[in-house]
């Protein structure tokens, strides 16, 4: 594999912190890399300057010669007067790179975008998808990714998966989506200082690392172990021996002394840095928390909510998912109190307390420091019954020294996140309401939470497009806007491509149905495309459907149990798919260019 990309001994600091030092890899064509590390290790940044759009403070990134990269951060700017296509197309390096503007019009038609619709006039999630086509458009020899999962819905995630998976480009992904990880990348590198060299480098998927990640810390408390013992011995002996300085015994004194360092050194890296989550739990739990009958929600013309009926009791773990705009923070914002229905009733016990975790964090003021957002006045807090110093409670989540005195608006998301939860945690509830509460947190964080939740005897509503996150809290799934019930989110998978197989199906008819009639329509009229070219274009999108149908069987395929221990046969499937989505590609630049014919 030809290297595309190096970099050697980078180093970055923020303000009074160094984020990394040292780091040296490099990256190969056709490999797909997540980038881990805990929230503030310095991803955001390192991808920035991976792909050109920040300087290291030292160190050297060697790019290859023509190399194309197409970079997606966390929070995409885009015009909002301009429209989804011409936003799209700002990605197309070429209007003749025929390629390019394929590339560009799959993504608008596989993101379900309105091409016509103004960006400014989208909601968060459908400008993450803009943003992503836009980086798609440039056909991108290397896709920088920062959290490419934040805001999409999980049909999105689905279809951005089979898309990645199948695709030939390079990919450097910072995700804490898990279930994603595992489906796409063949590298996993995690940035931590206390790694060697800055960086832990292993040649597979996340499940895989973590394993790997585990035997080297079991390794390394071993060790620390061991050298503990061999310094009290040396200790020992120094004490019991003469006290003249010879060469021997002044040998043995350093000698101590880089054991005591190494030892010190071995006792920071092991020491457990994970944050302490624990919800308080209001005083009395009745047996129905919310009751909702015949609840109905609109905006305008457009209904989210009909007729709805839910009950919520304690030990209820409710995920909800499907589309963005389908109604999923509507209806938490109705079981929370947040609004009210049109029609309908909700009934709320008297004990009723809820906590709510809104997605975009907007109570948060980012002008306000850490220490005063927990605790404006004072300088303690209240926390299960008993008063504790600020800055120890803020300890627990991780803000400790002079971090507690940062501006809010200076924290990474994943920093905003944990923020959120401290505060939060301050209140007791026995309702939780969370909306997209693992968007930018760590691993770490993310088992702390399903444990702290598992833990928690009152109910909680999730909404979440961190599709592990979810099968490990929620005991029920239910689809929005169909109001389908299921046990697991493997089980609403399963219906889901079904019916997108329905969907293709009937699509595929119907298209089969306009060439005949469009055909018959068409007979004597002036074409300005050749005979061959009309023909090659009448046929156009029901070869295309043909083609996707088929990458989705062998996609249904790839993920079958049976065939992930066959390597043999994954690698065939996968080859496969890769030629196909190759040729589509190829065929929707071929129909954009024929269409431009018969437009113009």
């Amino acid at each position: 594999m030809s290297v595309l990309l190096s970099i050697h001994e980078l180093r970055f600091a923020f303000s009074h912190r160094v984020l990394f030092e040292g780091l040296t890899f490099s990256i190969s064509q056709g490999e797909k890399i997540a980038l881990i590390g805990r929230n503030g290790a310095g991803k955001s940044t390192l991808l920035k300057i991976l792909c050109g759009q920040m300087d290291a403070d030292s160190g050297t990134v060697a790019r290859g010669r023509g190399l194309v990269t197409g970079y997606l951060p966390q929070t995409p700017e885009l015009d909002p007067m301009l429209s989804v296509r011409d936003t799209v197309y700002q990605g197309v390096r070429n209007e003749e790179d025929w390629a390019s503007v394929g590339a560009a019009e799959e993504a608008i038609s596989r993101l379900s975008l309105n091409a016509e619709a103004k960006v400014g006039s989208l909601s968060g999630g459908w400008k993450k998808k803009v943003a992503l086509a836009r980086e798609l458009a440039r056909n991108p020899d290397v896709l920088f990714l920062d959290e490419p999962t934040n805001h999409l819905d999980v049909e999105s995630i689905l279809w951005l998966e089979d898309y990645l998976r199948s695709s030939s480009k390079s990919l450097v992904i910072v995700s804490h989506d898990r279930a994603f990880l595992n489906r796409i990348v063949n590298r996993t590198i995690e940035v931590d200082r206390r790694n060697p060299g800055g960086i832990l480098s292993v040649d597979s998927g996340y499940d895989d690392f973590l394993k790997v990640k585990e035997e080297y810390l079991e390794a390394q408390a071993s060790r620390e172990e061991s050298l503990k013992n061999t310094l009290r011995r040396e200790i020992e002996w120094l004490k019991r021996g003469a006290k003249a300085r010879t060469t021997k015994q002044k040998a043995r004194i350093d000698r101590a002394e880089a054991l005591k360092v190494e030892v010190q050194d071995l006792g920071v890296k092991n020491r457990d840095h994970s944050v302490k989550l624990e919800w308080e739990n209001a005083e009395r739990n009745a047996k129905k928390l919310v009751e909702m009958k015949g609840v109905s929600k609109s905006y305008g013309d457009q209904v989210l909510i009909r007729g709805l009926d839910l009950l919520i009791t304690p030990r209820s773990r409710i995920g909800l998912i499907g589309r963005n705009g389908t109604g999923k923070t509507t209806l938490i914002k109705l079981i929370a109190g947040v609004e009210a229905p049109d029609s309908g009733e909700i009934k709320r016990a008297d004990s009723l307390q809820v906590l709510y975790f809104e997605q975009n964090r907007e109570t948060l003021d980012p002008n306000v420091s850490v220490l005063k957002t927990v605790c404006p006045y004072g300088e303690t807090v209240e926390f299960q019954g008993k008063k504790l110093h600020v800055r120890s409670y803020l300890d627990r989540f991780l803000f400790s020294g002079p971090d507690v005195d940062v501006l809010v608006g200076k924290l990474s998301g994943g920093e905003q996140a944990r923020l959120l939860l401290a505060r939060l945690m301050l209140r007791p509830a026995n309702l939780l309401v969370l909306d997209e509460p693992t968007n930018d947190l760590d691993f770490q964080t993310l088992g702390v939470l399903e444990d702290c939740l598992e833990e928690f005897p009152g109910a909680v509503i999730l909404v979440t497009h961190d599709r592990r996150f979810m099968d490990e809290v929620c005991n029920q799934v239910i689809s929005i806007p169909e109001y389908i019930q299921f046990s697991d989110l493997s089980q609403w998978e399963k219906w889901f491509r079904a019916s997108l197989k329905e969907s293709a199906l009937a699509k595929k008819n119907q298209v089969e149905s306009k060439t005949v009639a469009s055909s018959a329509e068409g007979a004597g009229k002036k074409k300005k495309l050749s005979y061959k070219e009309q023909l090659e274009f009448d046929k156009m999108e029901s070869v295309i459907l043909e083609k996707e149908t088929r990458i989705a069987e062998l996609e249904e395929q790839s993920g079958k149990p049976e065939l992930l221990t066959n390597s043999l046969k994954l690698t065939e499937l996968t080859r496969e798919m890769g030629e196909l989505q190759t040729e589509v590609e190829r065929l929707y630049a071929r129909w954009a260019e024929l269409e431009g014919k018969v437009t113009n």
